[in-house]
């Protein structure tokens, strides 16, 4: 397997130019800001220095005057990214805070930051950039904006942006404000701040420190070579916690890292694949876990291996809203459309209203802020929750709680996240879920995405009536830009890739596989004739 040529890539981040023709070349917000790679065109200097100055713009247009918090990842291009980004915000006159000697800081500090800000009384908005491609491979870049909320900003937001980047890009970044970087750091609107002490300080209101630290559980921390890399000694000295940090290399190539499913290297500490070293110490730690890049993802290892990521959310789900008693009697639990149904027996069980909502965490912000809601989580192995006091963490998902909550779990119950998914399993039946790809058109996709109940004929799925026909979440009626079918006994839903020729299948039975090969089979027909017509 080939490493990735890191000086080729940040020589292509600064001599290759997007087309504006080419619409592969343009500036796109996804579910949670603008990826792509310099060798594709899609994120360079240019795409950077218009993105910044679109959010400058922003911010003056919506009267954010406080402090803009910016954080990187480990990725090679976050550090590019951020320089660029720094001689833009300068230029503009915005306030930049950056984590000290340059270091690396991960999502979920970002938003604790914003939010520990404007909570203060009579303070000028904060919001702030985190800089990565998620768990993506290491020619990827990332850039996504939180706005004053602390969250993955809204389809209102990130459109103006877009689209202002956009103009940027097609006017040869006439428009775009920058200085020299040097200049720039000596600025007073620059300034470094410590990020880690403020974040490890607080975990104590969100976790139960004091009886994971008097179990005396062991511990395996994987960062994964990302930037919660150097938090780690941090919490282990201020909570006294029996953690032993398994791997500390910080590489741009990431090449330590198993190969995913498909050859390519990822971050990805849901998959089996990426995780296996760590699954392979197993037996060293009673719990252990990975995170990764930008650690607003989690992966947990107990005896058994490593934990499905619907499995651990469905744990969590159940114990925070048995051990949190001073939450809000009503707060609900929050899941995405193409999450378990096990999480829904699960909120049914405790009383609790469910809010299912398209796919992205944006769809959590206004409820975690709130207290309306206690809990968030999505299929891919990210979450968080609020406070013991029931006021608001994080508003996105925060890879660092969701990991010590395992320990917690395990510190509390006496019983691993494995193991108490058993009793779970016992009480509401075992799910067998999957996810596939699909080849599909550009225009097969557009239809996919602008489906209507209607559109679907069949009355039956894998043997069962068909109950329900979703092309909006049923928690706030935002469209799932797909499909969602449910029966009795299993469901499917369907939607469009943002950035390759397919669509995802989701699905899951509790009958058991042979029922959800059915659902699969039966799926990719109803979608196929939906969109092919």
């Amino acid at each position: 397997m080939a490493r990735v040529n890191i000086p080729r890539l940040m020589a292509s981040y600064y001599t290759e130019h997007p087309d504006p023709d080419d619409s592969t070349h343009s500036v796109s917000f996804g579910t949670s800001g603008h990826r792509g790679s310099s060798f594709k065109r899609n994120f360079n200097e240019d795409h950077i220095a218009a993105i910044s100055q679109a959010i400058s713009e922003y911010r003056n247009e919506c009267g954010i005057n406080g402090p803009l918090f910016i954080g990187m990842d480990t990725h090679a291009l976050s550090e590019a990214a951020l320089r660029t980004s720094v001689e833009v915000f300068a230029a503009n006159g915005v306030e930049v805070r950056i984590q000290e000697g340059f270091d690396y800081t991960p999502t979920p500090v970002i938003s604790h930051a914003i939010l520990s800000w404007n909570c203060k009384a009579g303070a000028a908005e904060a919001d702030g950039v985190v800089i990565t491609p998620s768990h993506n491979p290491p020619e990827d870049g990332g850039f996504k904006y939180n706005p004053p909320s602390g969250g993955p900003a809204g389809v209102d937001v990130t459109s103006a942006i877009q689209n202002r980047a956009n103009e940027l890009l097609s006017g040869k970044l006439n428009g775009v404000r920058r200085m020299d970087f040097r200049r720039a750091l000596s600025c007073a609107c620059v300034r470094f701040t410590d990020y880690i002490a403020p974040y490890v300080d607080g975990l104590g209101a969100v976790l139960d420190m004091d009886a994971i630290r008097d179990s005396g559980v062991k511990i395996g921390a994987d960062p994964l070579g990302g930037s919660g890399v150097h938090f780690w000694d941090h919490i282990i000295d201020r909570y006294r916690l029996n953690i032993d940090v398994v791997n500390r290399d910080v590489d741009p190539t990431f090449s330590f890292m198993p190969p995913d499913h498909d050859g390519k290297i990822r971050m990805d500490c849901s998959s089996p694949y990426a995780m296996a070293k760590l699954v392979a110490l197993k037996d060293r730690y009673d719990i252990s876990f990975g995170n990764d890049p930008d650690y607003d993802r989690h992966g947990i290892v107990t005896k058994s291996g490593l934990m499905q990521p619907n499995a651990y959310l469905a744990v969590a789900v159940r114990y925070l809203f048995t051990h949190r008693n001073s939450w809000n009697g009503k707060a609900m639990v929050g899941k995405t459309v193409v999450s378990s149904s096990i999480i829904d027996r699960v909120a049914v069980s405790l009383g609790r209203r469910l809010f299912e909502v398209p796919v992205g965490f944006k769809w959590f912000v206004e409820g975690l802020l709130s207290g309306t809601l206690g809990f968030g989580g999505e299929e891919s192995a990210g979450a968080t929750y609020v406070k013991k006091n029931g006021t608001a963490w994080t508003t996105d998902k925060d890879g660092f709680v969701m990991s010590l909550l395992a320990a917690e779990i395990l510190a509390v119950t006496g019983k691993d996240p494995s193991e108490n998914y058993s009793d779970i399993v016992y009480e509401f039946g075992m799910p067998f879920y999957s996810r596939k790809d699909t080849p599909a058109t550009a225009e097969e996709k557009k239809r996919l995405k602008n489906l209507t109940p209607s559109d679907i004929s069949s009355v039956t799925l894998a043997g069962e009536p068909i109950e329900e026909k979703l092309t909006r979440a049923p928690g706030n009626g935002a469209p799932i830009e797909g499909l969602k079918v449910i029966a009795k006994s299993g469901w499917f839903a369907a939607r469009p890739s943002g950035t390759e020729d397919m669509y995802k299948i989701y699905a899951e039975s509790f009958k058991g596989e042979e029922h959800l090969r059915a659902i699969n089979e039966e799926a990719e027909m109803i979608v196929s004739k939906a969109i092919r017509r």
